[in-house]
C-alpha cells in the first residue's frame, strides 16, 4: 500500500477508481479529502449493513430457544442453554480465521462470500423448526452452523480499518461495529412479530402451542433470506478490494508474542463478550427467573442500547484522546450494575433487574468502542493493528458461548444463577486492574 507523495501526484487530475485504490493514502490529508473519504464512507456503509445482517443471523436462535418447548419440542434446560451457546462457540472460533480473509481475498470478495454463506443455515434451520420430531442432534448441527455469521465481524473490522486514517479509526470502527451490533437488537425487535405472523403461503404452516395459538418459528429464519440476497448485490456494486500488504506467516504470527495482544483480548472480552453473551442468554434467563413477565417485546432494548452507544464510545475516546480512560470509567459502572442486577434477581425484583441490566448493556457499548480505539495506538503497524483487532474480536466472541454455559452450569449445580454472577463480577474487577495498570495510570508508558 503506497504512502509516497510521488504516487499520489501520479494519479493525475481524473484518476480511475482502480488507480485511487492502488495508491491508497488515507494519512495524506489532500488525498483523503479529494478521493479517500467518499470511497471509504461508501465501503463503510455497505460493510456496516452486511454486519447488521450477520448479527441478526448469529443471534436469531436466542429469540427462538425460549419458545421451542411451547411449540411441542421437549428439551431440558441444559440442552436449551447448550444450544444457545453453540453459535458463540463456532462464531468465535471462525473469527480466528476470518481475520485473515480480507488480506487473502480482498475486502469486497471476502464480504460477498461470507454473506452468501448465511443463506445455508437460515434456510436449513427454517425447515427443521417446522417438524417437532427433529432430533436434538440435528439442531446441534444447524444451530452450530449459524455461528459462521458471528465470524464475519473479524473480517469486516480487519477490512474497514485500512480505509480510514488513524485519527478517524475510532469513529469508523465504532460505526461499523456498533451499528453492526444493532443486528442483535433488530432480531429481538422483529422476532416476536415474525413468530406470530401467518406467512404460511410463503414459509409454511406454524405449530400449535399449549394455549391453542399458532407459532411460526420458521419465519424468523426464512424472512432474513430476502435481505441477504439484496445485500449480496450491494456488496458487489459498492464495495472495493484494497491492495492490502502481503505478509509472511511469520509476520502474521508475530502478534501472539506481544503481551498487549492478550491484554486487549482480556479487556475487549469483558466488553463485547459480555454484550454478546448476555444477548444470547437474556431470553432464557428472564424465562427462568421471571416466568410471569411478558418480556418478548422489551428484549431488544438491552442490545439496542449497547450497540447504539458503541460509536459514541469510539467518538468519546477520540475526543478525549484516551480510550483507556473511557474504558476504565465504564468498567467501574459495569461492576456496580452487575451487583445491582444480581440483587434484582435475588430479591425477585424485575424492575431492579431489568434497569440494571440495561445499564450493563450501556457500559459494554462504551467499553467496546473505546477499547477498539486503543489498539491502533498500541500497535503502530497498521497491518498488525488490523490483525489484533480481528483476533481480539475472535477471543471476545467466546462470551456468546461461555456466558450461557456458565448460566446453565450454575442452574444445573446450584439451582441458582448467583454463582455465575460471582464469576462475572470477579472477571470485571480483574479487567479494571489490567486496564488501569497497563494503559491508564500515569506511568504506564502507553497513551491510548
Amino acid at each position: 500500500m503506497s504512502t509516497s507523495n510521488k504516487d499520489f501526484a501520479a494519479l493525475g487530475e481524473n484518476p480511475s477508481r482502480k488507480e485511487i485504490l492502488a495508491n491508497w493514502e488515507p494519512e495524506n490529508p489532500v488525498f483523503w479529502e479529494k478521493y479517500g473519504k467518499r470511497i471509504a464512507n461508501q465501503n463503510l456503509a455497505v460493510s456496516t449493513w452486511a454486519l447488521v445482517l450477520s448479527f441478526v443471523v448469529w443471534t436469531l436462535w436466542a429469540t427462538i430457544a425460549a419458545k421451542l418447548n411451547t411449540a411441542g419440542f421437549h428439551f431440558s434446560d441444559a440442552e436449551l442453554f447448550t444450544l444457545a451457546s453453540l453459535p458463540g462457540l463456532v462464531g468465535a472460533t471462525g473469527r480466528l480465521f476470518y481475520t485473515y480473509l480480507p488480506g487473502l481475498l480482498g475486502g469486497r470478495n471476502s464480504t460477498l462470500i461470507t454473506t452468501a454463506l448465511l443463506l445455508l443455515p437460515t434456510i436449513g434451520l427454517g425447515r427443521a423448526l417446522q417438524d417437532t420430531t427433529t432430533s436434538y442432534d440435528t439442531f446441534v448441527l444447524l444451530v452450530a452452523f449459524i455461528g459462521i455469521a458471528g465470524a464475519n465481524f473479524s473480517a469486516s473490522m480487519a477490512n474497514i480499518g485500512f480505509f480510514f486514517p488513524k485519527a478517524h479509526k475510532g469513529l469508523a470502527l465504532g460505526i461499523n461495529a456498533g451499528v453492526g451490533n444493532l443486528g442483535v437488537s433488530l432480531i429481538y425487535l422483529t422476532a416476536p412479530i415474525l413468530l406470530g405472523w401467518n406467512l404460511s403461503s410463503f414459509f409454511g404452516d406454524g405449530l400449535p402451542t399449549a394455549n391453542g395459538s399458532i407459532i411460526y418459528l420458521q419465519n424468523v429464519c426464512y424472512f432474513w433470506a430476502v435481505p441477504t440476497l439484496i445485500t449480496l448485490v450491494l456488496i458487489w456494486l459498492f464495495m472495493d478490494n484494497l491492495p492490502l500488504p502481503k505478509q509472511s506467516p511469520k509476520s502474521m504470527l508475530s502478534i501472539f508474542g506481544n503481551k498487549h495482544t492478550w491484554l486487549m483480548c482480556w479487556i475487549y472480552t469483558c466488553g463485547f463478550g459480555s454484550f454478546i453473551g448476555f444477548s444470547a442468554a437474556l431470553g432464557l434467563l428472564v424465562a427462568k427467573e421471571f416466568p410471569d413477565i411478558s418480556f418478548s417485546m422489551a428484549a431488544f432494548l438491552g442490545p439496542f442500547i449497547g450497540a447504539g452507544i458503541r460509536p459514541v464510545g469510539g467518538w468519546l475516546a477520540d475526543k478525549l484522546g484516551s480510550g483507556s480512560r473511557v474504558t476504565v470509567i465504564a468498567l467501574f459502572v459495569m461492576l456496580a450494575a452487575s451487583l445491582v442486577t444480581l440483587m434484582g434477581i435475588q430479591s425477585h425484583n424485575f424492575a431492579m433487574f431489568f434497569s440494571s441490566f440495561l445499564l450493563l448493556f450501556l457500559t459494554t457499548g462504551f467499553i467496546n468502542g473505546a477499547s477498539f480505539r486503543m489498539i491502533p495506538y498500541i500497535f503502530n503497524n497498521p497491518f498488525h493493528s488490523s490483525l489484533v483487532t480481528g483476533f481480539t474480536a475472535a477471543i471476545a466472541a467466546y462470551g456468546a458461548f461461555i456466558i450461557p454455559k456458565i448460566f446453565g452450569w450454575s442452574y444445573s449445580n446450584y439451582q441458582s444463577v448467583t454463582p455465575a454472577f460471582y464469576i462475572l463480577i470477579a472477571f470485571t474487577i480483574s479487567t479494571i486492574v489490567i486496564t488501569w495498570y497497563f494503559y491508564d495510570r500515569k506511568n504506564s508508558g502507553i497513551r491510548c
